[in-house]
């Protein structure tokens, strides 16, 4: 017999129809999905294709860009903008707003086209990931950064994995896998797991005489209690938090022996890194908190690329460091 599995379009197609919604959002996932498929396959034949190195110049957050940075922005660009659903776009990888469709445009979509890049030379995994925030269909609409809260959608590729999670606004974050037919088939609801035996925590312990007082306090009381793992790609080591329940932490960094180095805001990306993680771990019953203890998703952006520290994963361990942030700084 032959057997089937449900593929994405198909799912989301049910979703919408569920909820009594059009079909716009499933045009612009598509476009999304065919982004992620072409960025993949650029990934694969990179090494032949010679376009692993770099690309010679830096981008908006003062980091060094590989080509494989550059091919993977154009390639998403395009697809959101023949999608003709997109009115702005704002990219990892550009200095300003992308201006798309801004007259029918629907949605506002934040993305990083390639996280943990420097991880393409060496075929490691990286990710792609985005968040997706719905027009104002009621009144004018004036283009304002949305806050985290206010996304109907995110969701991250692992690449080459071929590993999608999506998260829907209050429908729950889903998983699919990729076929031999390059289609992502079989969707499989997220929850992290209640029981603290499988969890883990992710971060990054070179930094860890860098981090607050409070925080290097927590780490050295609570990390025996857990197994440890780090990626160094945001979306891989979200992928193993999804599945294995634990806490990812990027602290901000406040005690860097070169003062020029320290990141008192954190160094992830508010809209398209820590919002996009927050979401998903969100629908699958977890929390997420900046430095200041506050909800991540409840943080209004000043500005697309804004920083976050960012503490996400199962609520039980977030709301832990969440007290410690909150407490006051032991002078």
């Amino acid at each position: 017999m032959v057997q089937f599995e449900q593929t994405f379009l198909n799912f989301l197609m049910q979703h919408q129809e569920k909820y009594n919604r059009t079909y716009h959002f499933l045009i612009l996932m598509d476009s999304i999905v065919n982004a992620a498929k072409r960025i993949q396959y650029y990934y694969h034949t990179g090494a032949l294709k010679g376009i692993l190195g770099m690309a010679g110049t830096v981008n908006v957050q003062g980091e060094q860009v590989l080509r494989m940075d550059e091919i993977a922005d154009e390639i998403t660009k395009h697809y959101l903008q023949t999608s003709g659903r997109v009115i702005q776009a704002v990219s990892e990888e550009e200095e300003q707003i992308i201006p798309m469709n801004t007259d029918g445009g629907r949605y506002f979509v934040y993305y990083d086209p390639m996280d943990g890049s420097s991880n393409v030379p060496h075929n490691l995994p990286i990710g792609f990931l985005f968040g997706v925030a719905k027009r104002n269909l009621e009144g004018e609409e004036d283009c304002r950064l949305r806050a985290g809260r206010e996304y109907i959608a995110a969701g991250m590729f692992v690449i080459p994995t071929g590993t999608f999670t999506l998260a829907l606004k209050e429908a729950g974050c889903w998983r699919f896998h990729i076929d031999e037919m390059m289609t992502y088939v079989k969707p499989i609801r997220m929850a992290l797991p209640t029981e603290s035996k499988t969890w883990e925590l992710s971060f990054n312990s070179a930094n860890r005489e860098t981090y607050a007082q409070g925080v290097r306090d927590w780490i050295a009381r609570s990390e025996r209690k857990y197994a440890f793992r780090y990626l160094g790609a945001l979306a891989g080591d979200i992928h193993r938090i999804l599945q294995n329940g634990g806490m990812f932490m990027y602290p901000a960094i406040v005690n860097h022996p070169d003062p020029k180095k320290n990141r008192p805001q954190g160094k992830l990306r508010l809209m398209y890194e820590a919002n996009v993680a927050a979401f998903m771990c969100r629908e699958a019953g977890g929390h997420a908190v900046d430095e200041t203890g506050t909800p991540v998703l409840d943080v209004l952006p000043r500005d697309h690329h804004q920083r976050s520290a960012l503490y996400v994963g199962s609520r039980p361990l977030v709301d832990e460091i969440a007290r410690v942030l909150r407490a006051p700084a032991k002078s």
